[in-house]
């Protein structure tokens, strides 16, 4: 597959996967209302809602990450390495200069995000701007450059996004079946068809975790492809491999990484040495960085 083929793929994800999200939200709210009787009001407010999630989601979806995640602007004076180095690989690259974010963490990380390479934003932690050299810098940064380029940043952002709006509106959902809806009902005595009990349960826990997966859908071998592109942009594989050991062996955890963005940073913020995240790994995003750090060697 060319990197032609590549970004043309990820544009018809991206919208497909909108798609997919007004069609699992909608269908929810339909159950939703349908067990409480009124599946039409409630169908109009799920279409409704999730098209204006769709929407945000495309044109603002890198400026809630940023404030989920809260980064800064960085500027040049203070971080020199991470403006020159992401300055001279854009040019390069042929890219406009992204705008540069700080998140002031020690867990060394980075990530980048925006809907184009003319709106791309390259964020990274403090822990990673004082724990890496230049070189392992300038593979980082390749690597971000890489996803920009492929349009990789659009996709992850905006399931990132859509992602978390399902799990918020699940949960809100749940607490008002449990602390209103469900006593209203049945203190009104109104008859409710156990089936409808069970779709809206059924409901309830399926859709996070249809979120979920698809979120995990996302091929892993993009994180392979942007590896091996920024090595080539950087000509020094080694760098990109130094600095993923670096970050892989931090044991810090990012505090302000969530689950619905995990999937955004170049390694995974909650890695944990753990028998449940080794399972969990199995249907992760990130491929395992041991590997990713083999290849680059073997370049």
């Amino acid at each position: 597959m060319s990197l032609y083929d590549q970004i043309s793929g990820n544009k018809i994800r991206t919208f497909l996967i909108m798609a997919i999200f007004i069609a699992l939200l909608s269908g929810f709210f339909f159950i939703v209302g349908k067990y409480f009787g009124s599946p039409v009001p409630y169908f109009t407010i799920g279409i409704l809602f999730s098209l204006v999630s769709a929407v945000g989601s495309y044109y603002y979806s890198d400026k809630i990450v940023l404030m989920t995640t809260g980064a800064e602007p960085a500027g040049k004076k203070e971080y020199f390495d991470f403006y020159t180095v992401a300055e001279n690989l854009a040019m390069a690259d042929g890219l406009p200069m992204p705008k540069l974010y700080v998140i002031d963490d020690p867990a060394p990380n980075a990530f980048a995000t925006g809907r184009d390479a003319k709106h791309a934003i390259v964020v990274a932690t403090t822990g990673l701007l004082d724990r890496l050299d230049r070189t392992e810098l300038e593979g980082v940064i390749a690597h971000e450059l890489s996803h920009i380029k492929n349009y990789d940043m659009l996709l992850s952002t905006v399931v990132a996004v859509l992602v978390g709006t399902i799990a918020l509106v699940a949960d809100w959902i749940m607490r008002s079946f449990w602390w209103g809806g469900w006593g209203r009902n049945r203190d009104e005595g109104e008859d409710r068809s156990p089936l409808f009990f069970i779709l809206f349960i059924v409901a309830l826990i399926v859709a996070p975790i249809v979120a979920t997966l698809i979120q995990l859908a996302i091929s892993r071998r993009r994180e392979y492809l942007a590896d091996a592109s920024g090595a080539l942009l950087t000509r020094y594989p080694e760098g990109l491999a130094r600095a993923l050991e670096k970050i892989s062996q931090d044991p810090h955890v990012l505090h302000t990484a969530t689950s619905s963005t995990a999937h955004l940073f170049i390694v995974n913020p909650l890695h944990k040495k753990s028998l449940a995240n080794w399972f969990t790994s199995l249907f992760s995003t990130h491929p395992p960085t041991e590997e990713r750090i083999k290849i680059l060697r073997n370049m």
